[in-house]
């Protein structure tokens, strides 16, 4: 039997809204696709999705069908981009605690079905620190936690370490500074958050670099297109580009912990035990 296929999995979250988290995920997944990578995107925000309004698509079916058993994971996967699928939310729909032993099973094995087809899978979570959030996190290999200039997102994305340190045992968190005037507003942002994760709590932070403000991201949104397909040479597409080879030279597990099905298993045990 061959081993399964080594899939890098990354949470983006970041305590509050509106911090762009949805724009980091949607960005860093098609900069991803450009350097050849296999991606899917999963927006995991099950009560406001919003992948697919912010790339345009119209999902006519999700998550809730696949655990129905009427279609397969594979059916739902919207192409948005080069190497680029995405998986839509179910909106408004059940959380992972309510799902029953057969869904859970569904779920695992929807997933390992198209291991072999992805390299990278980037859940786009939630704002805030439900239990539906918390859940995605902790079974992520890699937790990248985007910040912007502002008191509460600071406050906000401390909250959340300190959750997921205290009660969860993630211990390493990749900060992500969004919407910066300078690249040293960036480090500013990083130096403030490291400061009292330092102080309080059992963690390694590392700094991922900046995305600068960019009117672009705006006007792409308008259009319901990403910045890196709207404007590919904007200031903030070559910073999305820059991102997606830091998380490219990321290693990524050969070990149980590096398959996607262990992933969905975390995932699934994990509010079982709630």
């Amino acid at each position: 039997m061959t081993s399964p296929h080594p899939v890098k999995v990354v949470a983006v979250t970041g305590g509050k809204g509106g911090v762009g988290k949805t724009n980091v995920s949607v960005n860093l997944s098609l900069a991803l696709g450009e350097i050849g990578r296999r991606v899917v995107l999963m927006d995991a925000d099950l009560g406001l999705a919003n992948v697919d309004v912010l790339l345009g698509v119209k999902a006519k079916r999700n998550i809730t069908d696949v655990l129905a058993g009427d279609c397969s994971l594979r059916d739902l996967l919207i192409e948005v981009g080069e190497n680029v699928h995405i998986v839509p939310a179910a909106s408004g729909t059940q959380e992972m605690t309510t799902l029953s032993a057969h869904e859970h099973s569904e779920l695992i094995h929807s997933f390992s079905d198209i291991e072999d087809e992805l390299d990278v899978l980037i859940i786009d979570t939630a704002a805030g620190i439900s239990d539906t959030v918390v859940s995605f996190v902790k079974a992520a290999q890699e937790v990248v936690v985007v910040v912007c200039d502002e008191p509460t997102s600071i406050t906000d994305a401390y909250a959340l370490m300190k959750l997921l340190n205290r009660d969860y045992q993630v211990s390493r968190f990749r900060v992500l500074a969004n919407m910066v005037r300078s690249e040293q507003e960036g480090r500013n942002i990083y130096s403030k958050l490291l400061t009292v994760a330092e102080r309080f709590l059992d963690v390694t932070l590392q700094y991922l670099g900046s995305i600068p403000y960019d009117e672009s991201v705006r006007k792409g949104v308008q259009q319901q297109r990403a910045v890196l397909k709207a404007f590919p040479k904007s200031k903030a597409s070559l910073a999305y580009k820059q991102l997606a080879a830091k998380v490219d030279d990321w290693g990524v597990s050969s070990s149980p912990r590096g398959h996607l099905e262990f992933f969905v298993e975390r995932l699934v045990k994990g509010a079982n035990q709630r």
